[in-house]
Formats: C-alpha cells, sequence, structure tokens
C-alpha cells in the first residue's frame, strides 16, 4: 500500500501543474498572447512581402506616366572644324559653313493610347496580384494561427501523461528489487512513456514550424506566438449563414486571381491591337538648313520620312499576339471553372465538418475528466490494476486528440471558404 499511495500522489501532483514540460519546449522565452484581429493587424503593418509588391505598384503606376510622353524632338548641328584654304579653326560667316535640323516623330495609327492602356492594364494587374498576395499570406495566418492553438490544446494532453509516466518510472526504478513492482510491468510502462515521448516530439516539432511559419508572415522575430481564440465565435460559425449563390458570386467579384485572369485577357487584346498598329510605320518630320554647301546660299529645307513596310509588317508578333488572346481566354474560363468547384467542394467540407462536430459530446470530454480523479482513486484502493488505469487515461488522450482534431478541421474548412470566396465571410 505504500507504493501505490506514493504514486497516486505524484500522479495527482502532475496532473495539477501539467503545463510545465509544456513551457520549457519553447525555443524562445518571450512569449506574445494575441487574438486574431490584432495578429492580421500586425500582419498589414509588418509583413515585407506585401510591402514589396506596393512598391511594384506604384512603379507599374510610374510607367503609365511614361507612357502618355511624347518622342522628344532631335536637333542637330555641323560645322567646320577646320578650313584648309584660310587655315582657320571653326571659321565663321562665308569662310565657314552651317547645317543644322530638327526633327519631330509623329506617331501614327494612334500607338500612343495603346500604350497608355497597356500601361494601365499592367497597373492594374500589379493591384490584383498585391490582393492576390494579400489573400494568400492571410490564409496562411489565419491557418496556422488555429492549428498551432488546436495542437497546443493536444500538446497539453501528452504532457500530462507524460510527467504521470516519467514519474511512475522514477517511483518503480527506487522500488527496484524490492519485490513491490514485477519486471514485466516496468517494461510495459516504460515502453508507453516512449512512445508517447515519441509522438509528443512529433507534434512540437510540428508546432515549432507552424511557429517559424507564424512569425515569417507577422515579421516578428525571437517570440513565441500564442493565440488566443474565441472559443464561443467559433462555435457559432454556420455554413447555412450563407447560399453556394452568394458564395459564388461573391468570389467572381472579389478573387483577385480571377480579375488577374481577366486582366490578363485584356492585356491579350490590346497587345494584340497594338501590334497591328506597330505595323504603321511612325512619321518623321524634319527643318534643316544648310549656310552654303548647297545649290544656293543659306538653303532651308522641309522633310519627311517614313519606312516603306515591304518586308517586315509585322507579320509574326501580331499572329503571336492574336493566339495569345485565345490562351489568356482559356486560362481565364479555367480559372472560373476551378473557383466554381473550389467553392462547391469547400462549402460541401464545411457542411460535413460542421456536422462532425454537433455530434461531438462536449459533456463527454468533461466526464473524462471528472473520471480520471475517480480512476486515481479506484486505483489507490487497488480496485483496478496500473495498466487498466493507463488504458484509461490513454483512452483520454485519444478523445481529446481527436476533439482537437475535429474542431480544427472545421475552422479550416470556414478558412478555406473565406480564401476561395476572397472575402471573410466567417470570422
Amino acid at each position: 500500500m505504500r507504493i501505490s499511495s506514493y504514486l497516486v500522489i505524484v500522479l495527482i501532483s502532475v496532473m495539477i501543474g501539467n503545463t510545465a514540460i509544456a513551457q520549457k519546449e519553447k525555443l524562445f522565452a518571450d512569449t506574445i498572447s494575441i487574438s486574431i484581429d490584432s495578429a492580421e493587424h500586425i500582419f498589414l503593418n509588418n509583413n515585407l512581402q506585401l510591402l514589396a509588391q506596393k512598391y511594384n505598384v506604384d512603379a507599374q503606376k510610374a510607367l503609365i506616366i511614361q507612357a502618355k510622353l511624347y518622342p522628344n524632338p532631335n536637333f542637330s548641328f555641323s560645322t567646320v572644324l577646320y578650313q584648309t584654304e584660310t587655315k582657320k579653326f571653326l571659321p565663321a560667316g562665308n569662310e565657314g559653313e552651317i547645317q543644322s535640323s530638327i526633327s519631330q516623330m509623329i506617331i501614327l495609327a494612334n500607338k500612343r493610347n495603346k500604350q497608355i492602356k497597356i500601361a494601365e492594364t499592367n497597373a492594374k494587374l500589379a493591384e490584383y496580384q498585391f490582393y492576390d498576395l494579400l489573400r494568400t499570406l492571410k490564409y496562411t495566418l489565419r491557418t496556422d494561427f488555429f492549428n498551432i492553438y488546436y495542437s497546443e490544446q493536444s500538446a497539453k494532453v501528452y504532457a500530462q501523461e507524460i510527467n504521470a509516466l516519467q514519474n511512475v518510472v522514477t517511483a518503480f526504478e527506487q522500488q527496484k528489487g524490492k519485490g513491490y513492482i514485477s519486471e514485466k510491468e516496468v517494461v510495459r510502462i516504460k515502453a508507453q512513456l516512449y512512445s508517447m515521448q515519441k509522438e509528443y516530439n512529433d507534434l512540437i516539432n510540428q508546432i515549432n514550424d507552424l511557429e517559424s511559419e507564424l512569425r515569417l508572415v507577422l515579421q516578428i522575430r525571437n517570440h513565441y506566438v500564442h493565440p488566443m481564440v474565441d472559443t464561443n465565435a467559433v462555435a457559432a460559425l454556420d455554413p447555412n449563414k450563407y447560399a453556394f449563390t452568394a458564395l459564388l458570386d461573391s468570389a467572381y467579384q472579389a478573387r483577385a486571381d480571377l480579375k488577374i485572369a481577366k486582366a490578363n485577357t485584356e492585356l491579350s487584346r490590346q497587345t494584340y491591337e497594338l501590334q497591328k498598329a506597330l505595323a504603321v510605320p511612325d512619321l518623321n518630320m524634319q527643318l534643316g538648313y544648310d549656310q552654303q554647301g548647297s545649290y544656293i546660299h543659306n538653303l532651308s529645307m522641309l522633310g519627311v520620312g517614313i519606312d516603306i513596310p515591304i518586308f517586315n509588317r509585322n507579320q509574326g508578333n501580331i499572329k503571336s499576339a492574336k493566339a495569345i488572346i485565345d490562351l489568356s481566354a482559356t486560362s481565364q474560363k479555367s480559372t472560373e471553372l476551378t473557383i466554381e468547384e473550389q467553392i462547391a467542394r469547400a462549402l460541401q467540407k464545411a457542411f460535413d465538418q460542421d456536422k462532425l462536430y454537433k455530434k461531438i459530446d462536449i459533456l463527454f470530454a468533461k466526464d473524462f475528466e471528472r473520471l480520471t480523479n475517480e480512476v486515481l482513486l479506484n486505483y489507490q484502493k487497488r480496485n483496478i490494476g496500473l495498466l487498466d488505469f493507463l488504458d484509461f487515461y490513454d483512452s483520454y488522450k485519444q478523445n481529446t486528440l481527436q476533439i482537437n482534431a475535429v474542431l480544427y478541421n472545421r475552422v479550416s474548412a470556414f478558412e478555406d471558404l473565406n480564401f476561395y470566396t476572397g472575402l471573410t465571410f466567417f470570422n
């Protein structure tokens, strides 16, 4: 009886303070406890990928200004460097010769306006790419946030059982050779302890990987991010709140990748129109002056120049641009079909996960926690053996892990709907 009473006291004390081991496993001493709203606020202000994409938007908008500019006029001037008869450098007047001209390129076939439209479309593309990056990073942030939270809840269960088993093993080692405990029982407990430690280590590595990714999204260094989740708000999520058609219509309006596909199609058409216009050569107008190098003195001239489109009429670029229109239109249609299927599957998944969640008896988990103390008392009275106690406690662990998995999968399904619609319908 002395040994069993000692073990029970150890086990009870371990269960009361079961979170210590979880704290030791954290890499960083400083912990930041934040809500999902606070995390998104930090993300919007700190993320360098978003900042870089904003600079890209500014760069593309600057190209609109460039496209609106007209070609600069060209001015040329020449004079005599050395007069061989008078043996003078840079002679002036009747002893010298001056030639000058000024020319201006006249853009034909409305090329300038077509180039402006292309620059404007490229600027829109940069903005859409910014919002698509925002959508993707926000999805990573939110899924990692909830995954860490529920994984931490599972880690607590592992820590509880490992602490309990470790102290049991320690107590058994102290009683080794005194005949109180069989060697078979000690081996059985050690095997279960090592198995739990392996599973716990894998889970901690998974949490640390998620933490690393979350820190990169938030641009936070040397801190452990501890998520704070409003479980009441999570429980209130309802897939029946929005119809499939409403979600699909919203996605057609909000999805940045669909806007990118449409913009690429429009850009292909604009490029095709520009390539056709480039087949028309531009006109070069010129004014010239010649002091005394022509058939009369002080000759003034007006001239025009234009390429003759005999060989190169930009045929290859026009044909290529026309083919790219079909390519872009096909990609746009593929994106639309993909969005429709993604939302249909995500909504179905949300209904399935919500249905499974509603089948869970929350009181069942609480009954497990309550029965743990009763099992300890029965073990103390020797009504059950140690292995029966460990089997019960292992069942409690498995039940908790399964519940946490169901809770996370349900939240993840709603986050998928947010991601695929491009809007935060479920928050």
